[in-house]
């Protein structure tokens, strides 16, 4: 990590880029779920997403603007997190905008229901 976060310290990463960055790539995704568009939306919002979160280091704590392990780290972490809100949001969308064609089998996923079950809460 020394490496990568050669001028942050670790309270600093951990709050702009875990904290922040983290919040607003869940939300990112969440919203691009929301509205429908494609998983791949999600990569290009978290690559210009990671590109606010160095600016942000550079801005409050003069860290490298120019770092590039720096910025695909925290781009990596929030594609991870962008990607995983995605995918919470679409599961709960298709189970309940869909729930006599599909049921949730976990938090990030869904399955056809079978031809002659009911739906929960139905009946």
């Amino acid at each position: 990590m020394e490496q990568i976060y050669a001028s942050e310290s670790p309270l600093q990463v951990l709050l702009i880029t875990g904290l922040i960055g983290g919040g607003a790539a869940w939300l990112a995704g969440r919203g691009i779920a929301h509205t429908w568009r494609p998983f791949w939306h999600v990569i290009g919002y978290m690559a210009l997403l990671g590109c606010a979160v160095r600016f942000v280091h550079f801005a409050l704590f003069e860290a490298d603007l120019i770092a590039p392990l720096s910025y695909a780290a925290d781009t990596a972490f929030l594609l991870c997190v962008g990607c995983l809100a995605w995918r919470v949001t679409r599961a709960t969308q298709m189970v309940t905008q869909y729930s006599w064609l599909y049921r949730r089998t976990s938090p990030v996923t869904w399955r056809d229901r079978p031809a002659m079950e009911e739906p929960a809460g139905k009946g």
